[in-house]
């Protein structure tokens, strides 16, 4: 049986969650597990599923309302034990900045790039198979 590895994607936007899904595939790289996906569209949905724990990454997405994913993610990343590590999607290049003031690990901009984004996430997921070896 392949491992797998749980990815977390926050949006109030199921259109958002769905290209996330696509961009990511079954594997977003081969050198990584196969993902499966948890899809929450409100911050208590998030809360509940980081609290039960084995996420491996969470994306949240910046634009989400009435809960931004970086105002979600400098939260989780005071409040949450052992946080895993956090993809932005953000709205415009310039928000950067902003993914870096909510401590997030990396961040992409939307429309989701299936490229970028897969590169981002198996990077992510890289990073958390070394922390956690």
């Amino acid at each position: 049986m392949q491992p797998t590895a749980t990815v977390l994607v926050y949006s109030d936007n199921s259109n958002t969650r769905e290209q996330v899904r696509l961009a990511a595939g079954r594997r977003p790289a081969p050198d990584v597990p196969v993902v499966e996906f948890v899809e929450c569209a409100t911050q208590a949905a998030v809360l509940r599923e980081l609290d039960q724990g084995g996420i491996d990454v969470c994306v949240l997405d910046g634009e989400a309302v009435p809960m931004g994913g970086m105002g979600l993610c400098r939260q989780i990343k005071d409040e949450v034990f052992n946080c895993p590590p956090v993809l932005v999607l953000i709205g415009r290049p310039q928000d950067a900045w902003l993914a870096t003031w909510s401590r997030a690990d990396a961040a992409v901009t939307l429309p989701v790039d299936p490229g970028e984004f897969a590169g981002a996430l198996a990077s992510l997921l890289r990073q958390k198979r070394l922390l956690s070896a």
